[in-house]
Order: C-alpha cells, then sequence, then structure tokens
C-alpha cells in the first residue's frame, strides 16, 4: 500500500540520464513526463495527462530536437492549461496551423486580387514581397516574427529606394493585420517601427510643366521637326483634349464619332474606371478626319 501511495519525484532524471538512455523503455520524470526508448532506438518525449477528464499522451518531440529543460517548461505549461479547462491538444493543433509569413502573403494576395482593378499592383504585391521580405520572413510562423525583423527587411531599402521600400512595408502590414484577424497575433510589427526608420525627403522629381505661354510655341517647333505626321499629331492631341498621353497613345478608331465630333474613352481605359466623354475642338477633329481617312 505505501509503495502504491508514493509519488514519483519532479525533476527525477537529469540530461545525462536522457543522453545514456538508449534500452527499450520509459523513464519518468514529473508532470506526467517521461521519456520513451522503442525496440527500433527511437526516443521521444511524451507527456501524460488528463484532458477535461480523460487521460491521454502529448508528444513532446525527440531529445535530439527538444532538450530536458524544453521538455519540463512544456509539460508544465500542458498541465496549467488542462487545469484552466482547455484543451492542450487543441492549443498544440491550433498553433500548427499558423502560417508561415510566405504562406500568409499568398493567402492574402489570393484574398484581394479579385478586388484590385489594377493587374500590375496585383503581380507587385508578390514580387517586391518575394524579393525583400520572403529571403528573411518567408520561412517563419507569422506569430514569431519580431519587430526587429522587419526592421532588417526595410533598413537596406528604406534610403536607397524610399518609393519601393514604402510599398514593402504597407504589404508586410496588410499580411500581419490579416494575421491579427485571424487571431494568431496581436501586434502589426510594420506599424511598430516608426521611429527607428530615418526621415526620408517626400519630394518628387515631377516633369516640368510648360508655361501656357509657350505651348503655341512648342508645337510649332514640334510642326518643325523631322518627325512623322502621326507622331507630331499625338503630341498636340492631349494639349487639345487634356487627355492622358496613355489615353491618347491607347486609342481607337471606333471610340471616335466623326459625325458628333466626341470622343468616348471606355471606362476600361481610364484611372478612374467612369467613361469619358472629350468634345472635340475643330482643331481636334480636323487632324483626327485626316489620320483616319490615310489609316482607312
Amino acid at each position: 500500500m505505501a509503495g502504491h501511495l508514493t509519488r514519483r519525484p519532479e525533476k527525477a532524471l537529469t540530461a545525462q540520464a536522457v543522453k545514456a538512455a538508449t534500452a527499450p523503455g520509459k523513464s519518468f520524470d514529473g508532470h506526467g513526463l517521461y521519456l520513451r526508448v522503442d525496440a527500433n532506438g527511437s526516443r521521444f518525449w511524451v507527456q501524460r495527462i488528463t484532458n477535461r477528464g480523460k487521460r491521454c499522451e502529448l508528444g513532446l518531440g525527440a531529445p535530439s530536437l527538444v532538450s530536458l529543460a524544453e521538455a519540463r517548461a512544456k509539460a508544465l505549461e500542458n498541465r496549467k492549461v488542462a487545469r484552466m479547462g482547455d484543451d492542450p491538444l487543441q492549443a498544440k493543433r491550433e498553433a500548427q496551423a499558423v502560417l508561415t509569413f510566405e504562406e500568409a502573403a499568398r493567402k492574402v494576395h489570393a484574398l484581394h486580387r479579385p478586388t484590385w482593378k489594377n493587374e500590375k499592383h496585383a503581380a507587385q504585391f508578390l514580387t517586391t514581397l518575394e524579393v525583400y521580405a520572403f529571403p528573411r520572413l518567408g520561412k517563419l510562423k507569422v506569430q514569431d516574427i519580431p519587430t526587429a525583423d522587419v526592421l532588417a527587411v526595410l533598413m537596406p531599402i528604406w534610403t536607397k529606394i524610399p518609393e519601393t521600400a514604402r510599398r514593402v512595408r504597407q504589404r508586410i502590414g496588410a499580411v500581419m493585420k490579416w494575421a491579427i484577424a485571424q487571431g494568431w497575433r496581436q501586434d502589426n510589427p510594420a506599424e511598430n517601427i516608426s521611429r527607428a526608420l530615418p526621415k526620408v525627403s517626400k519630394a518628387q522629381n515631377h516633369r516640368k510643366a510648360l508655361p501656357y505661354g509657350d505651348v503655341a510655341g512648342c508645337i510649332e517647333a514640334v510642326n518643325g521637326s523631322g518627325a512623322g505626321l502621326a507622331t507630331k499629331l499625338a503630341l498636340e492631341f492631349p494639349v487639345l483634349t487634356a487627355a492622358r498621353s496613355g489615353e491618347v497613345r491607347e486609342a481607337r478608331w471606333d471610340e471616335i464619332d466623326m459625325t458628333a465630333e466626341v470622343w468616348e474613352i471606355p471606362a476600361e481605359r481610364m484611372k478612374m474606371k467612369r467613361p469619358h466623354r472629350v468634345p472635340l475642338s475643330p482643331r481636334a477633329a480636323i487632324p483626327t478626319r485626316c489620320c483616319h481617312s490615310q489609316a482607312g
């Protein structure tokens, strides 16, 4: 009876005893933790635990990967979780279900891609992360990524290519916000590094605008150049219609009503994705008819 009531002492094992345990059997430590050695020589940490009134066993890994101290810490944590009425098995499954940063990024990309109207932007979302973020963050679980790692991704490019760096930061942040929504982390490390990043001038090198009074002289200079007729008219047409260069370069004849002298640009070619009607002045309409007749 006395032997039946005797409890196994906690921390019964030593690191040396774990290293020397090669014979098949079980070596007990404490909190239900024991080292199991199989007949084929395989060695595993196992914990016996009562989980919601039922006895079960949890695998904690091999001694070659999980030290005695780490196995003890995990066993104690499992006991605490079970005593609070939670399920350590479920907690383990949920931890294993957390995606890596690369997996999460591709998931976020797939979720948002149908809503992005710009295909180039959709492609760049992944491309910039593949180049700058995945080498350091890709294989890390999203819950384990510290602010320091995000900072390490951005610092080499923050002042060198600031616009790209800003977009990389935004895209890392988008992935982290999704991870927060999944309940996998509480903070967004991409937003916690503002004070650690050096200030970058927001000045941009925009193309110089041509003063209004110089427009006529510019058109005359173009017309007097050796450029082809289509090139000369293509340079003048945006001035007459206030259209973007891309809208002019990609214009189609079926968009222009020669009778009504109206150019209707379809929504898919407009930046705001709304159709746009452009009345053609006599000067804009005459060269248009000329080019149309030559094309025909």
